[in-house]
Parts: structure tokens; C-alpha cells; sequence
């Protein structure tokens, strides 16, 4: 006789209602094809009842905080109808999500041909403590963020592969390593590029309320340290106890590897694929490094910020991946010159086309939804209602992060979100004597969770395409049922650290 099957709980019940519905709806072309199409004509309704909103805005030519004005544009004018047509390519062209995909593949499509990933994922699997390897992945992802894209196109893929290795369900690797990288996307242990913009935005909404105050680059560096702990440990708890124990095991037919010791061509490939590494970093730091060197600003010399080398990290990235792996191959005995090299890299590159068709109707979704400005009538709109509610400092707080929460479904650019955000909720907080630093925090909380679900998430499909590679019948459902215990958790108990924190009155940086 078989052994019953546990019954399932009610989250798993509603997380499967979710799954099914959600692999019902058409497909993610389509769903955009859909959405542009609502966009037109809610465009052409706002304008015809002449939908506006005036405001404080950043203003990145002058540096300044300026007054601004806002108006519904509709799509459907001789202006909107001539930007659909002629503006195609161009929004195609500058959805920089394809570029970034296309050139990090190139060199992960050598890395992943020559073998050199499926050998480091086994000898992770063979060094990590096996209880600890969900949190070593997530923790990774985390700081993922220090390497901008990295993480979605190098992390999440080598954390399914890693788990279906130890026999763990590889979608479950997946959304922990997703997770990690999207929904807790603004907190690291380093600053990173993206902080020296945000300080700088909420500097500027400061002196609206006091010209001679000012946060620095480390004015959320605690808050942001005891974020990525407490999310590391959250993440990985929800992976083991929610996620896998629905997920149950993997029955899918891609292989697993059966042997998880190394051979000696596999030793020597690594060595091969080290010294190769060391080498094209030797070669990017003497490219950086030196004064006057190409890759840092060429009037500052900055290299952390606004400079070349961080503008160009993805095609770094990509070069060490590349060079890696063909330097694996030769020693390996897995690639026999460049040929085998040119081969991976179209085929990885051939491997996206789904994902560029899809990329490209999405490009089109959000240029028309930005020549609207819709999103900036919601976010606007939003704040005022919140102002108008007159709640204590606390709460106040509270709802700017359920706020930014609601706009991160259609806005997921981060520094576009605060750019509006922090000449309303700033001044307004700072008046009711809240810091700005804790209203930096409070917006770093509320724009990360929301980034594993929203389907504007420029890497949402290619998640969904990775899911695939696992579970054939896997969809968009799928991915959004996966990710909604996250989504749920963070959203709870992020704003609730972020409330204690304000609370006991805690240093938020330094």
C-alpha cells in the first residue's frame, strides 16, 4: 500500500488556485499586446477630462528641485498616433534590457557550453554545508546588486541548476535566488552606485525644508546591514518551510547530475578557467586603476558612480565569463579553439529569441505608457491622498511604504519613483519631525518587494523562460505563485523592522 499524501495546507491550496489561473491567462505576448491596448484608450479618457497634477520634481539637468506640471497626453492625437509608428524601433532600441541580456549570454553561453558553470555549481555544492546552501545563494543574491544585472542573469540560473544538483526542486532554487535579488534589490552591505544618486535626490528635497542639512552616502548603511540579515534569514526560511515543501519533489526529466566529485580533465579546467580570470581582471584594473586610466570619469576620475567602468561592469562581467570559459574548455578538453567558442555564443544568443520577441512588445507597453504620463499622475495623485490623511509620523511612514509598494507594479525604475516621491514625502516628514534618513529607508523598503511580480520587471520573463527549462507546462502563474509568499513575507516584516527601527530610535547609517 501507498502512503497517503499529506494534506495540503490552505497557503498551498491558494498558491495553487493561483498557478492554475495564472498559466491560464494568454500568452505574455499577448497580455502586453492587451495592455497596450487599454493604455490607448485610458490615455484618450484622461486627456478628453483633462487629468493633471502639479508638483515639487527633481530636476537631474539643473540639480534642482522645481516646480512641475504633469498632464494626461492622450495616444490617440496626431502626435500620440505618429509617436506609436515612428517610434518603434527606437523604443526597441532603447529598452536597455536587451542589450544588457545579449552581451552578458555572449559570455555566459561560453561559460555554460564549455561546462565551466555546471562545475562550479558542483563544487559549491560539494564546499557549502548542505543546511546552509539555500542561505549562502540568497545572501549572494542580496549583494548581487553591487554588479548591477548580474544577479538576474548569472545568479538565478546557477541556483535552480545548484539545487536540482542535490536533488532539491530546481524552482525552488530559483525563486530564493530571485527573490534575493529583486525584492530586497536596495539594501546591500556596500554602497552601491544607485545610493550616490538617491542621496543626492533626497538631499536636494531637504533643502526645501533646511538649505543647511544634508545624509551622506552612508545615511542608511545600518538600516541596510541589518535589512540584508534579517532578509537572508527570511528568504531562506520561506524557501525550505513554504516553497519546497509545496513544491514537493523534482519530477522533471532534466538530468541531474549523478556524480558530484570533480574529474581530473574538470580540475585542470578550473585551474585553467582561474588563472584566465585573474588575467582579465588584471587587464580591467589597469583600465581602471591607473590615474587618468580610460575607465574612470574622465573629469573627476571617479570610479565608483557616474563613470565608465561601472556604465560598462555588464560587458566586464561578460568578459570575464567568456574568457573563463574558454580557458575552462582548453583545459577541460571541452572546447578545442575558437570555433567551439563562436558556436556557444550563437547558441546562447539563439536561445533567446523568445525572449527578445517578448522584450520587444514590452518596450513598446512602456514607452506608451510613459508618453501618457499616467504613472506620474498615480504616484502624484497617491502622495496627496496620504497627505490629506493627516496620520502621525509613524503611519505616515507606514503608508508611504504601502504607497511606493502600489506604484512599483507600474514604475519599477528606482531612482524614476524616488525622483517623484522625495520632494513630496521628505519636507512633509521631516516636518512632522521624522529624519530624512529614515524616509530614505522607508523608501528603500517599499520599493524592492513588489520587483518578483510585477510582469514590468524587465527580467520577468526571462524568468518564466528559465522556469520552463525545468517544468514544460511552467507560465507566468507559475512564476507569480512562487513568488507571492515572498512578496507577502518581505512586504510584513521589512515594513515592521523599518517601524521598530523608527521606533526604538536607532541609527540609521553613519
Amino acid at each position: 500500500m501507498t502512503e497517503a499524501a499529506a494534506p495540503k495546507t490552505t497557503m498551498q491550496r491558494v498558491l495553487d488556485t493561483v498557478e492554475r489561473v495564472g498559466n491560464r491567462v494568454p500568452h505574455p505576448v499577448m497580455i502586453f499586446v492587451y495592455l497596450i491596448a487599454l493604455v490607448i484608450v485610458l490615455s484618450a479618457i484622461l486627456a478628453a477630462v483633462g487629468a493633471h497634477v502639479t508638483y515639487q520634481a527633481y530636476n537631474p539637468a539643473s540639480g534642482e528641485i522645481e516646480p512641475a506640471s504633469t498632464v494626461a497626453r492622450s495616444l490617440l492625437t496626431v502626435d500620440g498616433i505618429r509617436f506609436m509608428f515612428t517610434g518603434i524601433v527606437q523604443n526597441f532600441m532603447n529598452f536597455n534590457a536587451v542589450g544588457v541580456i545579449i552581451v552578458a549570454m555572449v559570455g555566459v553561453g561560453v561559460a555554460e557550453e564549455a561546462g565551466l558553470v555546471k562545475a562550479l555549481i558542483r563544487k559549491l555544492v560539494v564546499v557549502a554545508p548542505p543546511r546552509m546552501l539555500t542561505y549562502i545563494l540568497v545572501f549572494v543574491g542580496i549583494i548581487s546588486s553591487i554588479a548591477a544585472d548580474a544577479g538576474y542573469l548569472v545568479l538565478i540560473p546557477l541556483a535552480a541548476a545548484a539545487f536540482v544538483s542535490v536533488g532539491r526542486h530546481p524552482l525552488a532554487g530559483l525563486a530564493a535566488a530571485f527573490a534575493a535579488v529583486a525584492s530586497a534589490f536596495l539594501v546591500n552591505i556596500l554602497i552601491v552606485p544607485t545610493d550616490g544618486i538617491l542621496t543626492e535626490i533626497t538631499n536636494d528635497a531637504i533643502r526645501l525644508v533646511d538649505p543647511s542639512r544634508s545624509i551622506d552616502l552612508a545615511a542608511n548603511v545600518w538600516f541596510s546591514i541589518g535589512s540584508v540579515a534579517m532578509l537572508t534569514i527570511l528568504i531562506g526560511l520561506i524557501t525550505e518551510k513554504v516553497i519546497e515543501p509545496r513544491l514537493g519533489p523534482y519530477t522533471g526529466d532534466y538530468v541531474v547530475p549523478g556524480e558530484s566529485a570533480l574529474s581530473e580533465d574538470e580540475y585542470r579546467g578550473l585551474r585553467y578557467a582561474l588563472w584566465g580570470m585573474l588575467g582579465v581582471m588584471a587587464f580591467i584594473a589597469a583600465l581602471t586603476l591607473p590615474p587618468g586610466a580610460p575607465l574612470r570619469h574622465p573629469e573627476t576620475g571617479a570610479i565608483i558612480g557616474a563613470s565608465p567602468f561601472m556604465n560598462s561592469l555588464i560587458v566586464s562581467i561578460a568578459l570575464i565569463f567568456m574568457v573563463c570559459g574558454i580557458c575552462y574548455g582548453m583545459g577541460a578538453r571541452t572546447m578545442k579553439g575558437a570555433n567551439d567558442a563562436i558556436a556557444a555564443m550563437q547558441k546562447a544568443i539563439a536561445g533567446l529569441s523568445g525572449l527578445i520577441l517578448l522584450l520587444l512588445v514590452i518596450s513598446q507597453f512602456i514607452a506608451f505608457f510613459n508618453y501618457t504620463n499616467m504613472a506620474t499622475l498615480a504616484a502624484v495623485s497617491l502622495g496627496r491622498i496620504l497627505q490629506e490623511m493627516n496620520l502621525d509620523a509613524l503611519w505616515l511612514l507606514v503608508g508611504f511604504v504601502l504607497a511606493v509598494f502600489l506604484i512599483d507594479l507600474i514604475i519599477t525604475a528606482a531612482i524614476a519613483k524616488w525622483a517623484i516621491f522625495a520632494p513630496i514625502f521628505v519636507p512633509l516628514l521631516m516636518q512632522l519631525g521624522v529624519e530624512p534618513e529614515a524616509v530614505l529607508a522607508a523608501y528603500r523598503v517599499g520599493d524592492s518587494p513588489m520587483n518578483s511580480i510585477t510582469p514590468l520587471n524587465a527580467y520577468f520573463a526571462m524568468i518564466v523562460t528559465f522556469a520552463i527549462k525545468y517544468q514544460k507546462d511552467a507560465g507566468v502563474g507559475t512564476v507569480i505563485a512562487l513568488m507571492l509568499p515572498y512578496v507577502i513575507w518581505i512586504s510584513v516584516l521589512w515594513t515592521a523592522l523599518l517601524a521598530g527601527w523608527h521606533l526604538l530610535g536607532l541609527p540609521w547609517g553613519i
